[in-house]
């Protein structure tokens, strides 16, 4: 008569999952294990909550600054080369024409000196048709006081709000703007200084830009700064400003042979390439938390495996394999880094969404102006959620979590039952 075989339990068999579970569970003397994967459980989910917000402020940073930056300018500058720029309607129906590019605009632009009765401050001052500057909605749709109808013939200017107050103006108010090139005369070039109303006030919610820059009516512009018909450069904005590498051969063919194309990651290259270095480096900054709180299972771990030291020599007299055991402690330490990272992912998503509100809130409650708009440019707190970054973080932080737990877990399948004794 044959002894029937005993089938063997599969990996990962439930016996297994309720050892795992119930070895991370306070009992008595040793709940000083339990104590430890929680504060185990609190460093993960911190680190990874941290890491999803912190990338979430970097990307509402990038998009709210460069939304700014090219909702005031173009996305291509267009300028000829050592002559005025007198046919510009010409070139600017030429590049209008082609496909992807949304519009094509006039613009003069020169530096100035800007006064009222209550102070002084240097400006941007931009000359534009009154359509043009009705298709800047990043202006046009931010007028806070007064308007923009009928602007080419208004003879006024269109401050922003921080230059409007560090002038102590308003609507109607007078302002003189002083030039350095003006008239020659027989003595040199005398300064222009001429005055002008207020027309409007607009807020783009970008300091910088609140307080730097003026708009003029073209005509005006080309006469205030002595350029008869000409402008200074066309300012072409695209549909996709991330084409715009893609595209440069075409606007300079429709652009013509002697014209200087410049866009706007060009002119931004500083800027744009700080805002990538920063954002990697505090990816990896911050990363180095999750990985600090992923180490901590390590000791967690090998403090369970010296508690457990009688059973699994239990364990492995009853026929558990060492496979068995290791599997074990990898269900622990693995749950650990899952609920650990879940929970951080619950936490950074909500503080990640209500980041401007909580903002306010401490602020409110400490009495205090957090996050100046004088210094980081942007009167909010701006916070954008990318998905797949969560999902890469979700990732990184469970695989951190996984290859922790490989030690301890190794180092309890290879205990011997009669060695494990010692462990007691």
């Amino acid at each position: 008569m044959t002894e029937k075989a005993v089938k063997e339990p599969g990996a990962f068999a439930p016996f297994e999952w309720l050892l795992a579970f119930r070895y991370l569970r306070a009992r008595r003397k040793k709940g000083s294990v339990s104590v430890i994967a929680f504060f185990c459980v609190l460093g993960i989910a911190l680190g990874v909550a941290t890491l999803i917000i912190v990338l979430s402020v970097m990307n509402g940073f990038r998009k709210e600054l460069f939304d700014k930056i090219l909702g005031l300018n173009g996305h291509v500058i267009v300028r000829p080369l050592a002559r005025p720029f007198t046919d510009y309607d010409e070139v600017a129906k030429r590049l209008n024409a082609v496909k992807g590019v949304d519009h094509a605009l006039a613009v003069v632009e020169g530096q100035v000196m800007i006064s009222s009765q209550n102070g002084s401050s240097g400006v941007i001052v931009r000359g534009l048709m009154g359509r043009d500057l009705e298709a800047l909605k990043s202006i046009s749709g931010n007028i806070r006081f007064g308007t923009l109808d009928g602007f080419d013939d208004s003879g006024g200017i269109v401050i922003g709000t921080r230059l409007a107050n560090s002038l102590n103006v308003f609507v109607g108010s007078e302002v003189t703007l002083l030039a350095p090139k003006g008239a020659s005369t027989p003595f040199g070039t005398a300064p222009r200084v001429k005055r002008y109303r207020v027309a409007a006030v607009f807020e783009m919610g970008m300091s910088e830009y609140d307080g730097s820059i003026a708009f003029m009516p073209m005509k005006e512009a080309q006469g205030f700064f002595n350029l008869g018909q000409a402008v200074h450069v066309l300012e072409v904005v695209i549909d996709n400003p991330d084409n715009v590498e893609a595209m440069r051969g075409v606007l300079q063919e429709a652009g013509g042979a002697d014209m200087l194309l410049t866009d706007w990651r060009q002119r931004n290259a500083t800027f744009y390439n700080t805002l990538k270095v920063e954002r990697n480096v505090m990816f990896i900054i911050v990363m180095l938390i999750v990985l600090v709180a992923t180490l901590n299972i390590i000791s967690g771990l090998t403090m369970l495996v010296k508690n457990k030291g009688r059973d699994i020599a239990v364990l492995r007299t009853m026929g558990a394999t060492r496979g068995a055991v290791m599997r074990v402690f990898f269900i622990s330490g693995t749950s650990i880094g899952l609920i650990g990272t879940l929970v951080g992912v619950i936490l950074g998503v909500l503080v990640s969404l209500h980041l401007e509100d909580i903002r306010q809130l401490v602020s409110w409650l400490t009495n205090t102006h957090l996050f100046d708009p004088s210094v980081y440019f942007l009167s909010s707190l701006p916070s954008q959620l990318d998905p797949a970054e969560v999902i890469v973080v979700v990732v990184i932080a469970l695989l951190l979590s996984m290859g922790a737990t490989i030690y301890p877990a190794l180092q309890a399948a290879r205990l011997d039952p009669v060695e494990a004794l010692r462990y007691e």
